[in-house]
């Protein structure tokens, strides 16, 4: 017995069996780490699996609300055009109640005079380098050219 003691507490032994509880402690760590990773790889797949299914799940109605989204401001843009034509329009409707106004535009637009008024056509100096006929037009009255069509259609017809 007295060897197997000397034995037990001699250093090369004490060496070894500390070296054998060491090694088992690395090996039993290892494979918990292992085991460890094995299980966080599964759930990150899982994780992966569910995050890329949600993904896939609100990409249609993401898409089909920033579409929507982008035709509501368009409607909105075109609603405020409108109310601006139509403001315009309110305005022009009031000036044309203005007899002022009315007979102003009457002037201007059909060569309108009053007795004893002389009228005049001033005519572009660029105008000078069309045909003959163009220049007769161009002379006359909108509505005398008018005449002349109406007259011309009635000639072919007959």
């Amino acid at each position: 017995m007295a060897v197997r003691d000397r034995d037990r507490f001699s250093t090369a032994t004490r060496l070894r069996l500390l070296g054998e509880q060491t090694a088992a402690r690395v090996y039993r760590s290892q494979t918990r780490r292992q085991a460890r990773r094995s299980r966080l790889t599964g759930r990150a797949a899982l994780l992966a699996l569910v995050l890329c299914s949600l993904i896939v799940a609100l990409a249609y109605p993401m898409r089909q609300y920033v579409s929507q989204r982008a035709q509501i401001s368009d409607l909105q843009r075109q609603q405020e055009q409108a109310r601006k034509r139509v403001e315009q329009l309110r305005d022009l409707k009031a000036r044309w109640q203005d007899d002022s106004y009315a007979e102003q535009q009457i002037r201007r637009r059909l060569h309108y005079v009053m007795p004893g008024e002389t009228g005049y056509v001033v005519i572009d100096p660029g105008a000078a380098k069309q045909s003959r006929t163009d220049l007769r037009a161009a002379r006359r009255p909108w509505y005398a050219n008018v005449w002349d069509g109406v007259d011309k259609s009635d000639a072919s017809d007959q």
